[in-house]
């Protein structure tokens, strides 16, 4: 069974969110994406920043996270995205194996 990861990101906007997780899902680079809406307290540029934002969790496949990562800088407002990738060290079976299926791009 292939790996599993989750690409981590946020953004200032719902509709930003929505249009990235369906980008991913349409490309078949994620299987689910979840969106919250979080508060964001950072520094950017020597300044501490509080922002409303939403995070987006991808789950997908391990050897997909490039292309992955590479939409979501194409697709991102931020001048210095937050991209991070999460491996899963052990994932429920049968949840893994849908993964891996709504991902397959022949």
């Amino acid at each position: 069974m292939g790996a599993v990861a989750i690409l981590v990101t946020t953004v200032d906007a719902e509709d930003k969110a929505r249009d990235l997780a369906r980008a991913a899902l349409s490309a078949k680079l994620a299987a689910c994406v979840q969106i919250q809406p979080i508060r964001s307290h950072y520094v950017w540029k020597g300044e501490i920043c509080e922002e409303d934002e939403f995070l987006l969790q991808m789950k997908h496949r391990a050897e997909d996270y490039r292309a992955l990562a590479e939409l979501v800088r194409r697709l991102h407002s931020y001048e210095t995205p937050e991209i991070l990738r999460i491996d899963v060290a052990e994932a429920n079976p049968t949840y893994a194996s849908w993964l891996l299926e709504a991902t397959r791009r022949d």
